[in-house]
């Protein structure tokens, strides 16, 4: 407990924490003054690398030191069994050591069907197991979250939206930790829509932005608001963006994403239940999100950016645009076509896991 009565009229700690190549230099800063015979405490959480440029370098792996799964709960140590109760699994229900423990790939995205979907295309890719076997839903314990394994590679839905993807990534950061898994990479596929680019077309995210076009998360913790970094590993862009290249199926860019908190208006979408603004609005919004390197926009990549940094996992988002809103709202592709859309982020992501399981594989 901090101790007031000590606290002269203003004090200042800061703490700089060093955990992993991504939780770099995040500092929190509690501010204490006193006011009469009251004393009011703010915090503040800050990240030295949202002011300023990440050196490249910085994200690059080294084989020589293992980067674990982090955490960043004190609180975790004193529970028996850590219950991952929207996974329907357990620290002393399972063995997740043994469950997990050789992860190196998480792919997720939103919708069971499209994870099922793609664990089996990478067994397939993979050679790893019949592609016609069938494969068990290892959270079938609880209708929240669906998750598939194969291999090293594991594929987790998450629904819909920031709130959803927060609870799955808590329990799967813990997971992940508890299985004492190193080396970790994941990546968000999913769909979005695209601000200028041709439909089918996918972009890698450099940065997630929010709405107001700023590259940062905010969530309110005790009364509090806590803004976190939402930049993304670079090199694991770029070398997802070399693979495209070296499939030449599709178009692939790198550029900004925002993430907003709805579909419809949040979107500017004109074809909602609720609307207040003209198509004038609509347009003058998306190019002057244009004009701030935003190519897409959907609903979980801030939130996922800033939870893989805070706990050093190697992350990326891969999403494919099914329209461009430059040009209207709704979709109007036939299934076929959009299904063959949806398949892009999973037959990039699979060629990159399956390019660096070879790599790997000739090294040792």
């Amino acid at each position: 407990m901090w101790n007031h009565r000590n606290v002269s009229k203003a004090l200042n700690i800061r703490l700089t924490l060093r955990c992993s190549r991504q939780f770099r230099e995040s500092e929190i800063i509690f501010s204490e003054t006193e006011e009469t015979d009251t004393v009011s405490q703010t915090a503040t959480y800050q990240s030295f690398s949202f002011f300023r440029k990440m050196n490249p370098k910085d994200d690059k792996k080294t084989d020589l030191c293992p980067s674990p799964v982090f955490v960043h709960n004190p609180h975790l140590d004193a529970l028996k069994d850590d219950v991952l109760y929207h996974f329907g699994l357990g620290t002393r229900t399972h063995d997740l050591p043994a469950m997990f423990g050789d992860v190196k790939f998480v792919c997720v995205g939103g919708s069971p069907w499209r994870m099922k979907s793609f664990i089996e295309y990478i067994a397939a890719e993979l050679s790893m197991e019949d592609p016609k076997s069938e494969y068990p839903n290892i959270c079938a314990g609880t209708d929240r979250y669906a998750m598939y394994k194969v291999g090293s590679v594991l594929s987790v839905s998450h629904g819909m939206g920031i709130s959803s993807i927060a609870i799955m990534l808590h329990e799967l950061i813990k997971l992940l930790h508890h299985a004492h898994c190193t080396d970790v990479t994941i990546i968000r596929i999913g769909t979005s829509g695209g601000i200028g680019l041709k439909p089918g077309t996918v972009v890698v995210t450099k940065q997630s932005m929010d709405a107001t076009f700023l590259p940062k998360f905010e969530q309110v913790i005790l009364g509090k608001t806590v803004v976190r970094n939402t930049d993304l590993d670079q090199s694991l862009a770029e070398e997802l963006l070399q693979c495209s290249k070296e499939l030449n199926q599709f178009e692939t860019v790198i550029g900004n994403t925002m993430c907003t908190l709805d579909f419809y208006e949040g979107q500017a979408r004109l074809d909602g239940a609720f609307c207040s603004y003209t198509e004038k609005d609509k347009q003058d919004y998306l190019t002057k999100a244009s004009e701030a390197g935003v190519c897409n926009i959907e609903m979980e990549s801030s939130v996922f950016a800033a939870m893989c940094k805070l706990s050093g996992l190697r992350a990326a988002v891969v999403c494919v645009t099914l329209l461009d809103r430059l040009k209207g709202d709704q979709l109007n592709e036939s299934q076929e076509v959009l299904r063959s859309y949806q398949q892009r982020p999973q037959i990039l992501v699979g060629y990159y896991i399956r390019k660096q399981l070879k790599a790997k594989a000739v090294c040792s």
